[in-house]
C-alpha cells in the first residue's frame, strides 16, 4: 500500500515512478488524490505539465483543485497561459483562487497586467489572490492606482488585505524581539498618556480587563458613550503597538449600575456586546469567545425576590459568568507565519505541557484581595499567557491593577509592561512583584517612562 514515504522516496530516487502514480491511465483517482495531498516540497527538476494532465483529465473537483495548488509550488511563468485559461472557464471557485494564488507566487512583473484585470474579477476569492500577488509590486503606480480602487471593495476581507498591502513598511525588529526598554516595567500613570511614547508593533500580547463602568467606586464617567469612547481610544493605540498577528484578550462582563432609589431601576449595560463592534472598527479580527464561569456563591444573589414571589418578568439570573473576547491584530498572514518567528528551541520550549482546556468554558474560582476589589485570578492569566504567547515575548496589562499579570509573566518566562494609574493599586503591585529573585522591575513615573522611551529613539 502507497505510504508517504514511498512518494518521499520516489521523490529522491525515482521520479518517473512518482509520474506513473500520477498518471490517469495507470492510477486510480482515489491514489492521484493521495499523492498529490502528500507531494510537499517539490523537487527542481518536477515536470509541472504532468499535473496539468491530471488537470485535464480529472473530473474530482479536489484532485483539479490539488493539481493547481502543487502547481503554484513551482512558481514558473510558462504556466501562466493555462492558468489563465483555467481562471477564465473553471466553475469552482476554489480551483480559481489556487490558480491566481499560482500566478501571484511566481513574482514575476510579466504577470502584472494580467493580476491587475483579475481585480475585477466578481468571485472575491480570486480578487483576495490578485492582492496578494500584487503585494509585491507596492510602489509601481499602476499598481498602487489599481489597489485603490478596490480599497472599498464589498468584501470585508479583501479591503482588509487591501489596506495591509498598501500599509506603511512593516517594522524591521524582528518579530520575537521588542525594545528593552519595556521588558519587566511597571508605569504609574495614565495608560493614554504612556502609549504615545511605545515604539509600533512593540507588545506580543495584551491582556486586559478594563475598569467597570460607574459600578465600582474607583471608574467615574460622565455616560456610558463616554465611558466606550475612551475604551475605543485605549484599544486602538493597543492595536498600534501590537506586532503583526498578535493578540489581544479582554475579559468584561455586563455590570449593572444600582438604582439611585426604589423609585428608579437599576440598568444593565452589556459592556463586551458593545466593545465587541468597536474591536472590529479598529482592525482587530474576532477569534474567539470564552466564558469565564464562577461559582455561584461568589456572585452577589440577585434572584431572592424572584425566589420569593416567583412572578413572571422578575426572574433575575445570578451572574456566574465573564467574557475573554479574544482578537487578533488583523494580517492576511495567516498563524504559521507567526510561528515561523521563533527558533525552534523557543516554540519547543513554549509548548503547552499536561492537560489543557478543551472547550470554551472556563471554570476557575475569583481571587479577593483586600486592596483591589476585582483582581485576576492568576490561574486565568497562565491560560491566557500560554495559550497566546511564546516564552521571551513581551506581555502588556494597560489596567494593570495589582499586577497579576506580570506574576504569571514572570512564572511562564515571559516579560512584561503594565500601566496603572492609582497609586494605591501601584503599591500593591511594588509589593507584589518586587520580591522576585532573579528579575528586576521597574517601577516608573509616567516622566521617568517619557525619558527613557526618548532615551530610546535617540
Amino acid at each position: 500500500m502507497l505510504s508517504k514515504a514511498d512518494i518521499e522516496r520516489f521523490k529522491r530516487e525515482n521520479l518517473p515512478e512518482l509520474y506513473a502514480l500520477l498518471d490517469p491511465t495507470k492510477s486510480s483517482p482515489q491514489q492521484i488524490l493521495f499523492v498529490l495531498e502528500n507531494l510537499g516540497k517539490l523537487p527542481p527538476l518536477f515536470n509541472g505539465d504532468l499535473l496539468l494532465l491530471v488537470f485535464q483529465h480529472a473530473q474530482n473537483v479536489t484532485i483539479r483543485y490539488w493539481a493547481i495548488k502543487n502547481l503554484a509550488k513551482l512558481a514558473d511563468y510558462r504556466y501562466t497561459p493555462a492558468l489563465l485559461h483555467i481562471i477564465s472557464t473553471s466553475q469552482d471557485s476554489q480551483v480559481r483562487r489556487e490558480a491566481t494564488s499560482a500566478i501571484g507566487r511566481m513574482r514575476d512583473e510579466r504577470n502584472i497586467d494580467c493580476l491587475l484585470t483579475l481585480l475585477q474579477d466578481s468571485d472575491p476569492n480570486v480578487v483576495l489572490q490578485a492582492v496578494r500577488g500584487l503585494r509585491v509590486f507596492v510602489g509601481d503606480p499602476h499598481v498602487d492606482d489599481a489597489l485603490r480602487s478596490v480599497a472599498n471593495h464589498p468584501n470585508e476581507t479583501v479591503r482588509a488585505v487591501v489596506q495591509a498591502a498598501s500599509a506603511k513598511t512593516p517594522s524591521r525588529v524582528p518579530h520575537p524581539e521588542f525594545p528593552t526598554f519595556l521588558g519587566n516595567v511597571a508605569v504609574l500613570g495614565d495608560v493614554l498618556q504612556v502609549l504615545p511614547f511605545v515604539p509600533d508593533e512593540a507588545v506580543h500580547l495584551t491582556f486586559t480587563s478594563p475598569p467597570y463602568y460607574n459600578a465600582r467606586d474607583y471608574s467615574i464617567y460622565p455616560s456610558y458613550q463616554a465611558y466606550l469612547e475612551f475604551l475605543r481610544r485605549v484599544f486602538q493605540a493597543v492595536q498600534r503597538i501590537t506586532k503583526e498577528g498578535r493578540f489581544c484578550v479582554i475579559n468584561t462582563s455586563p455590570v449593572i449600575v444600582p438604582r439611585v432609589s426604589r423609585a428608579h431601576s437599576s440598568k444593565r449595560y452589556p459592556i463586551p456586546f458593545d466593545l465587541h463592534g468597536i474591536m472590529m472598527q479598529l482592525g482587530w479580527e474576532f477569534i474567539d469567545d470564552i466564558v469565564w464561569v464562577k461559582p455561584e456563591t461568589s456572585v452577589k444573589n440577585r434572584n431572592g425576590g424572584f425566589q420569593q414571589h416567583r412572578k413572571p418578568l422578575g426572574y433575575k439570573p445570578n451572574a456566574v459568568t465573564e467574557y475573554l473576547m479574544v482578537y487578533r491584530k488583523q494580517t492576511d498572514k495567516l498563524l504559521d507565519w507567526n510561528m515561523r518567528q521563533y527558533p525552534a528551541d523557543v516554540v519547543e520550549r513554549s509548548k503547552v505541557v499536561g492537560s489543557f482546556e478543551t472547550s470554551n468554558v472556563w471554570q476557575i474560582d475569583p481571587t479577593f484581595d483586600k486592596v483591589h476589589s476585582a483582581v485576576f485570578p492568576i490561574e486565568l492569566c497562565q491560560r491566557v499567557i500560554q495559550y497566546y504567547s511564546y516564552v521571551g515575548d513581551l506581555v502588556f496589562d494597560p489596567f494593570a491593577g495589582s499586577g497579576t499579570l506580570g506574576a504569571a509573566a514572570l512564572d511562564l518566562s515571559r516579560n512584561y509592561f503594565l500601566t496603572e494609574q492609582n497609586p494605591l493599586y501601584f503599591e500593591r503591585m511594588k509589593q507584589r512583584l518586587s520580591g522576585q529573585l532573579f528579575v528586576k522591575t521597574q517601577f516608573l513615573s509616567l516622566e521617568a517612562f517619557q525619558e527613557k522611551a526618548q532615551a530610546h529613539r535617540q
